[in-house]
């Protein structure tokens, strides 16, 4: 399903969030305060949109996972061109494959994991925020950004005819997309956990939950964790 949208992903992406979409990525990576001495993994980093935010700071390392050939497809070609244009040295950014609930990487080796829309997408959330708890260093920090509900009313009945009636249709016909991909989409958000949840599910994978902060009227929340020292 993801490798069948993957050629329009950016742009439905950019179109259906008015652009928001990069500045909540740019902003999970300023609070989680990446810097240039640090080991960033992306898990379903799908075409590469938070790795690159993490690159772009000076990350020494940034390794994007995802389980979708042609979205790594996708986030290899653009890490090329952000190379070439001198946006982070060659190498800095890397792609594998991967799963989330059972990574490659080694214990306590990296001091930031990040997933921007992708952990309502795993099969078993606990099992892969145990593997991120795994691979982090001790001190180490998670950012999670997710879709939420605004708690104004109006907001959240314009925010939910919007994702669920308008979006679907529309991002379905830009793609066109046979494989249900942007009916699925609105549903996960749906039945995924909400924020207090989420953050209920962090402290049980044993994690500190720092600050849960809400975007853009809060159609999104970036939440942070650290593992203990």
């Amino acid at each position: 399903m993801f490798g069948a949208i993957a050629g329009s992903y950016d742009l439905n992406n950019r179109l259906h969030a008015f652009g928001r979409d990069q500045a909540w990525r740019r902003r999970l990576i300023r609070i989680l305060g990446v810097g240039a001495s640090d080991r960033v993994l992306d898990v379903a980093c799908g075409t590469g949109d938070l790795a690159e935010a993490a690159a772009r700071v000076g990350a020494v390392k940034v390794l994007g996972v995802d389980f979708t050939p042609e979205m790594l497809d996708v986030a290899r070609r653009k890490a090329k061109r952000g190379a070439d244009r001198g946006h982070w040295p060659e190498g800095a950014l890397v792609y594998e494959q991967g799963d989330a609930m059972a990574l490659d990487q080694e214990a306590a080796a990296h001091d930031v994991v990040t997933i921007a829309f992708g952990i309502r997408n795993v099969a078993d959330p606990a099992k892969a925020l145990a593997e991120f708890h795994r691979v982090l260093s001790p001190g180490g920090r998670l950012g999670i950004l997710e879709f939420s509900e605004p708690r104004n009313g109006i907001l959240r009945w314009f925010n939910g005819f919007y994702t669920r009636r308008i979006m679907p249709l529309t991002a379905t016909l830009i793609a066109r997309d046979r494989s249900g991909a942007y009916r699925y989409l609105p549903r996960s958000v749906q039945t995924f956990l909400d924020p207090q949840g989420l953050a209920s599910l962090l402290r049980e994978a044993g994690f500190n939950v720092e600050a849960q902060i809400p975007l853009t009227f809060g159609t999104c929340t970036a939440t942070i964790a650290t593992k203990p020292s």
